[in-house]
């Protein structure tokens, strides 16, 4: 969270080294329930592999799934839409708002604008 109101470049001999954005900002909410109808606690759904949750931000909103693929030191997830009321085929946020929440800049616009002050 100490970075949620970050856009910028981190040098390269720093832990998490290149540009940042803050794509998207909002809230989130777990969904997903046993067969008890009780709430699966996050960290036993990481555990697990299958995350379920719904989100309500700027750009994404509605329900996800986060599915793990690949286990071990760089573990590999696939995102899920949900088929929901905020689910629209036509829609691909990721290529057509491109810019930061934050700064209203781009990728490209951020790294120069970092590169600026070095």
């Amino acid at each position: 969270m100490e970075d949620a109101d970050f856009d910028g470049s981190i040098p390269e001999d720093q832990y998490g080294d290149g540009t940042v954005m803050l794509w998207d900002a909002g809230t989130y909410k777990n969904t997903r329930k046993d067969d008890n109808d009780k709430l699966i606690p996050l960290k036993d759904q990481i555990k697990n592999g299958h995350i379920t949750f719904e989100l309500g931000g700027k750009k994404l909103k509605g329900g996800f799934s986060l599915i793990r693929f690949q286990k071990g030191k760089y573990e590999k997830w696939f995102l899920k839409k949900v088929d929901d009321q905020e689910a629209d085929a036509r829609r691909n946020p990721t290529s057509t708002e491109n810019k930061s929440v934050l700064t209203d800049r781009t990728m490209d616009q951020i790294k120069k604008d970092s590169e600026k002050h070095e």
